[in-house]
């Protein structure tokens, strides 16, 4: 014969069913905890992880700033000591026609100079563009 259920059985298969669900509610509480504190771990060393390379590239950049502007004097320091060295042709020429031969020469000289210097920035500034992209490229 099966054995009839009371209130007493039942109001204890109720508080067996509240604590397991109050266990199981704190364990999954204890993991989501447990989860957050990861993941706001793991964003944080992400953030600094971010951070120390944008630094990094900053640098890269100043020092390539400052490697271009260095360049460039030196293309400007060059192009008026050959401007000061016509000049100092022209006033020590015998005539108009060897005055205009010079002027010729140092504008041939100077475009020519320009076009090189043009070019060695233009690569200059290239070089430092794919060093910054493979800088912040993910390693394979």
């Amino acid at each position: 014969m099966a054995k009839k259920t009371t209130k007493v059985d039942i109001k204890d298969k109720a508080e067996k069913a509240t604590k397991s669900a109050a266990k199981t509610a704190s364990k999954a509480k204890k993991r989501v905890e447990a989860a957050v504190h990861d993941a706001v771990e793991d964003a944080g060393n992400a953030v600094e992880k971010a951070g120390k390379k944008i630094r990094e590239t900053a640098e890269h950049a100043m020092h390539n700033v400052s490697v271009l502007n260095a360049r460039v004097i030196d293309h400007a320091e060059e192009n008026a000591k050959e401007a000061f060295a016509a000049m100092r042709k022209i006033t020590t020429s015998k005539d108009v026609k060897d005055i205009v031969r010079i002027q010729a020469d140092f504008v041939k000289e100077q475009s020519a100079r320009s076009v090189a210097q043009v070019k060695e920035v233009g690569e200059m500034i290239a070089s430092f563009g794919r060093m910054a992209v493979e800088s912040v490229r993910p390693k394979k």
